[in-house]
């Protein structure tokens, strides 16, 4: 019988109440892991817990605006106190735009950055001293295929902030190599989610984004949890400071 890919594991997943959060939130707990899903979706995220529980799970919920030092301890310590350590955060929780350089304002373009990037940053730091005590440990920071190139269609904030996801990745798996804390990013392309749901309600948006991707069609929260699953288990122990892409081959043209 093939053992549960992360049994054992204890997971914190930023934007864990819906969308590609939710769906990394069912399938970790369904491979094993103890999950802290962190949101500032309550109601949601209740939700969510109550059915990984149903379904034979083990979860809680926190409070988390990623923006705030103060959440983040308090998820972390959340974590740590109810399930005794911390193996795995995902740094899932981001917001989009849409704007030229000339029309965005310095609130629109701070407050993508402060979600975006800021959020993730905050995170590791405050997961690094507990995965440090358990031994090592997987971060996975959610970037975007807008993270790598460019794109007429989108904001200088939302790209600014997911190309600082991809570096600050770089910079933290060099860091904490040494003792066994592994950083990864992931990028994925277009995602049937509820931030794409007005992009994909408008025909022509939607035809320029699907034109964009080779296999012809947006991807699926599954896609890209599964990715998540493979960075977050022992299965890639000798992955860090890498991208994961997971666009429909956007980024190969």
């Amino acid at each position: 019988m093939r053992l549960p890919r992360l049994q054992g594991k204890v997971a914190l997943i930023s934007g864990g109440s819906r969308g590609m959060g939710a769906c990394e939130a069912v399938l970790f707990a369904k491979e094993g892991a103890k999950v802290v899903v962190g949101d500032v979706r309550e109601e949601e995220g209740r939700n969510l817990v109550e059915k990984i529980i149903g379904d034979g799970g083990e979860a809680i919920f926190v409070r988390l605006d990623v923006t705030s030092e103060e959440d983040w301890a308090a998820a972390v310590s959340e974590a740590v106190n109810r399930y005794g350590k911390l193996d795995v955060l995902v740094n899932n929780a981001g917001v989009g735009a849409q704007s030229l350089i000339e029309d965005t304002t310095v609130a629109e373009w701070d407050r993508v950055m402060d979600i975006n990037a800021k959020g993730v940053f905050l995170g590791t730091r405050q997961a690094i001293p507990e995965m440090r005590k358990a031994g090592g440990g997987s971060i996975i920071n959610i970037s975007s295929q807008l993270g790598l190139v460019g794109m007429s269609e989108s904001s200088p904030q939302y790209q600014a902030s997911k190309g600082a996801v991809r570096l600050f990745t770089k910079s933290a798996a060099i860091q904490y190599a040494s003792e066994g804390i592994r950083v990864n990013s992931v990028h994925p392309g277009p995602i049937v989610t509820p931030m794409t749901e007005a992009r994909r309600a408008d025909g022509a948006a939607q035809q320029v984004m699907v034109s964009r991707i080779p296999l012809g069609r947006y991807g699926e929260s599954e896609d890209v949890a599964y990715g998540v699953l493979y960075l977050a288990s022992d299965e890639s122990s000798f992955v860090t400071g890498s991208e994961l892409v997971i666009d429909g081959g956007w980024t190969a043209q």
